[in-house]
């Protein structure tokens, strides 16, 4: 049984006790905001998507889409959601209020894409492929392109795809083949096939505006040869009415292991027209400040994965009777306890528990930085914000998904036999998680990105944004009399994450091999130690509430301290293990002769 409830106490903790919500109202864009209005606005949030996206998601994954005579149909009630969604105004929460957004913070738009994530992950990518664009074109656009299909796009009018990958190319854009000639109008042909298109082509809105990699025929070779360019489906007239249909094509449909109800596709450009976004050959740029706005929300994605698929296991573990606890019977009166007595299985629901708690901490901590990073006059303060961003984006994008993998895997085993087949729903959460971890740059190439690119800018200035508040808490808490002993584990996982800081920086100057070997292992070691501080300033939070708290939020800080204990018993020690895998180099990996695989 797909199971969930909006974990809006949870939310608004994060929010406002543990990263201090009042600190983003006090920049002159977020003035109007305050507390009551987020929460009005988180609360209508659960309701649309418990009530209308949650009961849409199996019927997604059953159906999935079909392409017939080059239109794509979504499943049963896609369409009808969706312009709930317009209407609703959900399309348009975070976007900037000058092209008709309502302008409130990313933080709080990140809350409400993991409820989307949670109740209806296939459904989400459709406005999470716009949003993602969006940002692109807000950023390199001219003034003439962002005016006129801005506001379309932020009122869902018009939806967005992102096509990079070709045939011969996924990580590696430098092969890109796609040809844009220019026209003579300021306009561009664009020809060429592109494959792994997400909402490439759907009946969701009137129009699809496809931004395109490709190159110009004076392109040099390479990655530096690649330009970006805004293609619509259907070639809009001055009014904003549509025109003729623009020669873009879907002409297959992917057959996926998850995700179904999303349209992924192959299109086929044949002398398109469009128009650059951005500077000639400077199309990289673009798509990366796109692909760095999809890596914070496919990380988003592996959240809220975790989270159902926690509420998913929870609300089984506690109807399933098989057997008797380990210490005694627990319910005498019924045929067996229920799973949820059993030390492993409470394993596996902690595991979940302290997973989405964590990545919600840690991913609402990055959003404030981003909201700072766009929209503070404070010049010093949006550097280090930007800077915390770029290094933690590859740690959201990775470590949120591979705890949202493991989260659903551990769901399905909490269902046992259940789990395994299609009728409880939970088998799906492991099918749609999977390719989380493989699409927006593979979870491999955002650790390579970590240590080749994040670490060394700047000379390492952006540590300081990680390192110098760990460092700080530790030494004002450290003889703390109630959680001493946490300190001290957090000290030692910021000795380990700072050791292999420095290994990674010394041996990936004379080896990049040996950085590569490590990469992996060390952003896993910086999400925890991430995850570790923030569980640590949960429980300063929870034990000065604790006392005067009555009725719920009693119980929610005693959880709170409950779980923090689990992490640093159980998840946190790994910090050790991370550290001598990184020390053990790169020898047992690259010894083998490639004949011998």
């Amino acid at each position: 049984m797909q199971t969930y409830n909006a974990p809006l106490r949870d939310m608004k903790f994060v929010l406002n006790e543990l990263h201090d919500f009042s600190k983003l109202t006090s920049i002159p864009a977020f003035s109007g905001v305050d507390a009551d209005l987020v929460e009005t606005v988180l609360e209508e949030a659960a309701k649309f998507t418990t009530r209308v996206l949650l009961p849409l998601n199996p019927v997604g994954d059953t159906e999935g889409c079909r392409l017939e005579n080059g239109v794509v149909h979504t499943p049963t009630g896609f369409k009808e959601a969706y312009k709930q969604f317009c209407d609703g105004g959900w399309s348009s929460v975070s976007a900037p209020p000058e092209y008709g957004g309502q302008g409130l913070p990313e933080s709080v738009g990140m809350l409400i894409s993991e409820m989307i994530c949670s109740t209806n992950l296939s459904f989400g990518l459709y406005p999470g492929l716009t949003a993602g664009a969006m940002t692109a074109l807000r950023k390199y656009g001219s003034d003439e392109l962002k005016s006129f299909y801005l506001p379309k796009m932020i009122d869902g009018t018009w939806s967005a795809s992102m096509c990079l990958t070709e045939a011969q190319c996924g990580t590696d854009l430098g092969l890109v083949r796609t040809k844009a000639v220019p026209q003579g109008d300021d306009s561009y042909a664009v020809t060429g096939s592109k494959i792994f298109i997400s909402a490439g082509e759907h009946d969701l809105t009137e129009n699809i505006i496809h931004l395109v990699l490709a190159r110009l025929p004076d392109a040099p070779e390479g990655i530096k040869g690649i330009s970006l360019f805004l293609v619509p489906k259907f070639l809009p007239n001055e009014d904003g009415s549509l025109g003729a249909r623009n020669p873009v094509v879907c002409t297959a449909l992917e057959h996926k292991m998850g995700i179904k109800g999303s349209a992924t596709c192959q299109i086929s450009f044949d002398e398109a027209k469009g128009w650059l976004v951005g500077a000639p050959h400077k199309g990289m740029q673009a798509m990366f400040a796109m692909m760095n706005a999809e890596r914070l929300g496919v990380g988003i994605q592996g959240l809220g994965i975790t989270e159902v698929s926690y509420q998913s296991a929870v609300s089984y573990a506690k109807e399933r009777l098989q057997g008797r606890a380990l210490s005694g019977p627990k319910y005498p009166k019924l045929a067996a306890d229920p799973i949820i007595v059993h030390p492993d299985v409470r394993r596996m629901l902690m595991t979940m528990r302290v997973n989405a708690e964590g990545c919600r901490a840690l991913g609402t901590w990055v959003a404030n930085a981003l909201d700072i990073a766009e929209h503070t006059e404070d010049k010093a303060q949006r550097r280090d914000a930007e800077d915390f961003v770029a290094l933690l984006t590859p740690v959201v994008k990775a470590m949120f998904t591979d705890m949202g993998s493991e989260s659903a895997n551990l769901a399905v085993q909490t269902y046992g036999g259940h789990g395994y087949i299609h009728d409880h729903g939970v088998e799906q959460f492991a099918r749609d998680a999977r390719i989380t971890m493989i699409y927006e740059g593979t979870n491999g190439v955002q650790a390579l990105d970590l240590v080749g690119r994040k670490l060394p800018a700047h000379m390492g200035r952006s540590l300081r944004g990680l390192f110098h508040p760990i460092a700080d808490f530790v030494a004002e808490h450290k003889e703390h009399p109630l959680f001493s002993k946490m300190i001290e584990g957090l000290e030692r996982a910021l000795g380990a994450l700072q050791l292999s800081t420095a290994h990674v920086a010394q041996k990936g100057m004379a080896d990049p091999e040996e950085a590569g070997a490590a990469a992996t292992d060390y952003l896993r070691l910086m999400g925890l130690v991430s995850l570790a501080y923030l569980w640590a300033r949960t429980v300063t939070i929870a034990v000065s509430k604790l006392g005067a708290a009555e009725g719920p939020d009693k119980a929610f800080y005693t959880a709170k301290l409950s779980s923090a204990r689990f992490f640093y018993d159980r998840i946190l020690p790994e910090s050790a293990a991370l550290y001598l895998k990184i020390k053990s180099g790169k020898k047992s990996l690259m010894e083998l002769p490639e004949d011998l695989f």
